[in-house]
């Protein structure tokens, strides 16, 4: 009927949230998982169709209430609130340490390794990478010796010039100032290089980033730049989302079998601690409905409003409208 409703479903701040244009992303990837025949594909077609918000009577507001979501690795929508949750988290968890320890410095990493040709490649790689950072690097007597604590997030890309697949983490790591004070501390950008190579079992130097967060700098606002870059989405959907359909299609396989059953975020030390200290839940496999900190509180005259995907007019409207 012509007098329903679209969704608009706003921020506090008035920026309106993507969600059709996520479930229209979120479609083109079922395609192309359907025509790759994998079983996911049908609950991947499902993921956020039926949206639930409760509103407020008095001040009309509107709270996102129930969902389902895939949670498939590669899905736009469920990647969306994924990483609104990890940069949420992070900047709480991050606060906190830096009330605890105010005088901590911060760096932030980029640990590369040569790219991954097939899925297969990438899917050895990344579990080589989680296992060098967390078992080996940051347990080296050097590094050990003044780190704080650390949030590791892995991001894959696909490189234009050839298709081949570059895996890398972004590691948010906080050390004591000590860290600066003189050579038996601090680590320059070459032996962090020979740390990550030796770490890694690599016969050539990977190409390692590191730069100290400052409030100015490459970051404008500082750690919470940082948290942003490492927040990013761990695969960008345009990347397999292009014109190229038959190129799509082999990476979409080729990524599902790289990231199959990988933790691609992780919190160690202190920052690990505060986590758990402040009851947060996982930001990958947790609740993706209550991500964006918005603490509403919804009174109990509150009603549901329901929006629903329709698939020919690819948007959501609001059901039985009042």
């Amino acid at each position: 009927d012509e007098k329903s409703r679209v969704l608009v479903d706003k921020t506090s701040t008035g920026k309106v949230r993507p969600w059709r244009e996520k479930k229209i992303a979120n479609i083109d990837y079922y395609e192309l998982l359907h025509i790759l025949e994998f079983k996911k594909a049908e609950r991947v077609k499902k993921c956020a169709v039926v949206l639930e918000y409760k509103s407020d009577m008095e001040t009309g507001e509107i709270k996102l209430f129930k969902v389902w979501f895939c949670k498939s690795r590669l899905c736009p929508m469920c990647n969306w609130r994924r990483s609104m949750k990890h940069s949420i988290q992070t900047e709480k968890v991050v606060a906190e340490v830096i009330r605890r320890k105010p005088k901590a410095r911060w760096l932030f990493f980029t640990f590369t390794v040569k790219n991954a040709l097939n899925g297969e490649e990438l899917n050895k790689s990344l579990s080589e990478m989680a296992k060098a950072f967390t078992s080996k690097l940051v347990k080296y007597a050097k590094v050990k010796k003044n780190l704080i604590g650390f949030m590791r997030a892995t991001e894959v890309t696909v490189s234009q010039k050839d298709g081949s697949y570059n895996q890398h983490i972004h590691a948010l790591m906080c050390f004591e100032n000590t860290y600066f004070k003189n050579s038996e501390n601090y680590i320059n950008r070459d032996e962090w290089t020979a740390f990550w190579r030796r770490a890694m079992k690599l016969d050539y130097d990977p190409w390692v980033y590191v730069e100290a967060v400052k409030p100015k700098g490459k970051y404008k606002d500082g750690v919470a730049g940082a948290i942003k870059e490492s927040a990013k989405y761990p695969v960008k959907d345009s990347d397999y989302l292009t014109d190229d359909e038959e190129r799509n299609l082999q990476i979409v396989k080729d990524l599902e079998e790289g990231l199959h059953r990988k933790r691609l975020i992780s919190y160690g030390g202190l920052l690990k601690e505060i986590h758990k200290e402040l009851n947060l839940d996982d930001a990958e496999d947790g609740d993706l409905v209550n991500v964006d900190d918005e603490e509403k509180e919804v009174s109990e005259q509150a009603y549901s409003i329901i929006a629903v995907w329709n698939w020919n007019r690819e948007n959501y409207f609001i059901k039985g409208d009042r």
